[in-house]
């Protein structure tokens, strides 16, 4: 069934918006350093689990059981560490295989409050209509909360191998779950936009090599950051530059010896140790129109190791081993055109089976509402065995 988009929509999220922290004891949980020891193996196996819920709206009923999860996954450099998520699956008395999506969300925010297992129960996760339009369709749907976003640390904000690790291992930790239902040979369709669109990029790139097992038919991409360096260079001083100040306090949590620290002055520092404990849309209005030259005593994206570190999370130079819709706006604001359309062409000149589209009319936020029903679309026709149609 095909579904449109509605005004539902008018959740537009992403970059620009307000995650409101759950507030039950429960969407606390944590697990500890030496539990995630005692409980390390494969990548994507359950550490613990718990029901949970998933609402669009605060009470509004979807006819689905959801489960909080705790899962092993993998750093940026290889390491074992723990995530959590939360699987969704509908109660609609199917019993025949039903396809599974990888759902990455856009950008929420650095605390650990604004993670989407704390917010999905409550009606207050910015993309949950969105998911809704999935479920809606017979879908079963895993949402990571990436890396330190709701378990202990800092938030890897942006570090791409990271997400699509965590995105992948949440793909496997659904199917792994018994409760869910969801056979190890299940259907798998990744999606995500923005933030999203990096992690499920990075999936892509990443799953033939780190997931190979996994049957993804393909994945669905929008407003990718393809080149972090080319972002923050056209986001600074302009109002998306608090994206700037969390993607380094994202990379320095990933990588230490960056030493982020020793680069930011006294307003700097108040401003990303803040950042770290707050959501999408405070920390988008603090961090606006400032340069980095405004925080810092020297700009560290200028020195050899923050640009190794951040090029690290440069995509384009694997081709994904399942199709790929790729979509972006024209007139985004925040993350340019000429980013995804560079990503386009590097997948193309290595031999992507990709789909490239266009959106004429709109901008960053509203690219995932407008084009949500055609990314689903596109993934329904891999999950019914049609061949893709690519553009390169």
């Amino acid at each position: 069934m095909r579904i449109r988009s509605s005004a539902l929509a008018a959740v537009a999220a992403l970059a620009l918006s307000a995650a409101i922290p759950g507030t039950a004891d429960a969407a606390q949980e944590s697990i500890t350093t030496s539990e995630a020891a005692e409980a390390a193996a494969r990548p994507g196996d359950i550490v613990s689990s718990a029901p949970s819920a998933f609402h669009p709206l605060p009470g509004q009923p979807t006819n689905t059981k959801a489960w909080k999860i705790h899962y092993n996954s993998t750093t940026a450099d290889g390491a074992p560490n723990v995530v959590s998520g939360t699987v969704i699956v509908p109660q609609d008395g199917r019993t025949g295989p039903r396809p599974l999506i990888t759902y990455a969300v856009g950008t929420v925010g650095m605390g650990d409050s604004c993670a989407p297992s704390n917010n999905l129960p409550y009606g207050t996760s910015m993309e949950a209509n969105l998911i809704q339009q999935l479920t809606l369709r017979g879908w079963a749907v895993v949402v990571t909360d990436y890396e330190g976003l709701g378990t202990p640390g800092v938030h890897t904000y942006t570090v791409g191998p990271s997400a699509g690790h965590a995105v992948l291992d949440a793909a496997r930790a659904a199917t792994r779950l018994p409760e869910a239902g969801l056979a190890a040979q299940t259907p798998v369709g990744i999606m995500g936009y923005s933030q999203g669109g990096q992690a499920s990029s990075w999936a892509a790139e990443l799953q033939g090599s780190y997931a190979p097992e996994l049957q993804v038919k393909g994945t669905a991409t929008g407003g990718v950051p393809a080149d972090l360096l080319k972002v923050a260079d056209f986001n600074n001083g302009s109002y998306g530059s608090g994206l700037i100040f969390m993607a380094a306090a994202g990379h320095d949590a990933a990588f230490p010896e960056l030493n982020l620290d020793s680069y930011l002055n006294p307003a700097g520092k108040v401003l990303v140790g803040g950042m770290k404990d707050n959501c999408v849309a405070i920390d988008a209005i603090a961090g606006s129109f400032k340069r980095i030259s405004d925080l810092t005593t020297r700009n560290p994206l200028a020195q050899p190791d923050w640009q190794a570190r951040l090029n690290q999370s440069r995509l384009g130079r694997t081709a994904p081993a399942a199709p790929v819709y790729q979509y972006h706006a024209l007139g985004d604001e925040l993350i340019p055109y000429a980013v995804g359309s560079r990503l386009r062409s590097d997948w193309c000149a290595r031999g992507a089976n990709l789909e490239f589209d266009t959106i004429w009319i709109g901008e960053h936020v509203s690219g995932v509402i407008t084009q949500s029903a055609a990314a689903a679309n596109w993934l329904a026709d891999r999950f019914a065995g049609r061949s893709a149609r690519p553009n390169c």
